[in-house]
């Protein structure tokens, strides 16, 4: 069976996100989390775009002085680590799971080829991209406004 009829829908007819993420093949690959475990660590090398199929992810920074800040926290259907596609050598964050997780690692190349070809996925990713934009922004204003310093 060829890598692209694995993501086909059962009638042959289109491309299935959900049918992607459930299988491995070249450039991704599913692994399992317990709470605590680092999914990737700030400073690693950007080479892949994660997708959460269930669980809940933290993502921190630390900065030189050694603060820590929490930057997002995440769930199933969501993705982290999206800054390998604009170019990012190195990931800018900490990316930990809080409860038992289950990921799908897709490759950058993988990634790339799948939103260059398939409608649906590119919809799908750029749907997140800017539901994710919007709740940074609203909670930018939140802290600009509300301040408790």
């Amino acid at each position: 069976m060829s890598k692209r009829s694995v993501v086909r829908k059962k009638n042959g007819a289109g491309f299935d996100p959900a049918i992607f993420f459930a299988t491995v093949a070249k450039g991704r690959a599913i692994s399992e989390h317990r709470p605590k475990d680092v999914i990737f660590a700030q400073g690693d090398a950007a080479d892949s775009v994660f997708y959460i199929k269930k669980g809940k992810v933290k993502v921190t920074v630390v900065s030189k002085q050694g603060k820590e800040a929490i930057v997002a926290m995440l769930g199933a259907d969501e993705f982290v680590g999206e800054g390998c596609l604009i170019g990012q050598p190195k990931r800018l964050s900490t990316a930990t799971s809080i409860t038992e997780c289950e990921t799908m690692r897709v490759e950058m190349v993988e990634i790339q080829r799948v939103l260059r070809k398939e409608p649906a996925f590119s919809q799908m990713f750029i749907t997140h991209i800017l539901a994710r934009n919007a709740r940074v922004e609203a909670d930018l204003v939140d802290q600009l406004f509300n301040s408790t310093e």
